[in-house]
């Protein structure tokens, strides 16, 4: 999920780690600065588009080090989130660093996830702009409930229960939908997923070239291909 400009800054003082509140957080993680930059897939590739499969071995190196790259990656592409089929490995896993509403920054990553979402007779939907890092220079008004509940685990298997308000609950559901096969364009009009794609064909190259300007801030390199 591409990062919303407009949105709330969080205040470092106001973190939530892997869904528990902590006093601080550094803003690049060390996972990030452990990691490399992946090449993020685009709208049309095949491991997109369908649903990824069950993360079954905790506490591997190469585990942690997907994770690490992914950090780096959404850093690189300016997200507040990453599946891992964005970049290219299919397994139901993804990152985050994102606010909600109130300003509190929710950090983490989540393996295995499932979205709960509130009674249709409760729920309150919003309509707000929505990115995607694999439909680059595009943005949209998708509607989405405004609470959200995602069940997991992390890296080493340990049960995690995340908890979503506002963005943050929008960005769970954006990541959550990437790991079942959908982008936020399957929830567009006809009109409106073709008004995206113009955006994207009219806007990639610019973020493409941001995108390469901030991994050589990182000492690293992006390539869109």
């Amino acid at each position: 999920m591409s990062d919303r400009q407009d949105r709330p800054r969080a205040i470092d003082r106001r973190v939530r780690l892997q869904g528990e509140p902590v006093d601080s957080c550094p803003r690049l993680l060390p996972e990030a600065e452990r990691g490399s930059v992946r090449r993020i897939t685009a709208v049309g590739e095949e491991v997109l588009s369908h649903p990824c499969r069950e993360v079954t071995e905790f506490g591997t190196s190469e585990l942690s080090a997907l994770i690490d790259d992914m950090f780096l990656t959404m850093y690189v592409a300016d997200g507040a989130g990453l599946a891992a089929n964005q970049v290219g490995v299919d397994l139901r896993l993804f990152v985050y660093d994102c606010p909600d509403d109130d300003g509190v920054r929710h950090v983490g990553h989540l393996v295995n996830p499932v979205l709960e979402l509130p009674d249709p007779g409760r729920r309150r939907l919003v309509d707000d702009t929505e990115g995607c890092l694999s439909v680059p220079g595009a943005t949209m008004a998708v509607p989405r409930p405004d609470r959200a509940v995602a069940r997991g685990c992390d890296k080493d298997g340990n049960p995690l229960v995340i908890e979503g308000t506002g963005y943050f609950a929008r960005c769970l559901q954006h990541e959550i939908d990437h790991l079942d096969g959908h982008l936020y364009l399957d929830r567009l009009s006809a009109r409106d997923r073709k008004d995206a794609l113009r955006q994207m064909a009219a806007r990639r190259e610019d973020v493409f070239a941001r995108r390469e300007k901030k991994a050589a801030a990182f000492g690293a390199r992006y390539s869109a291909s």
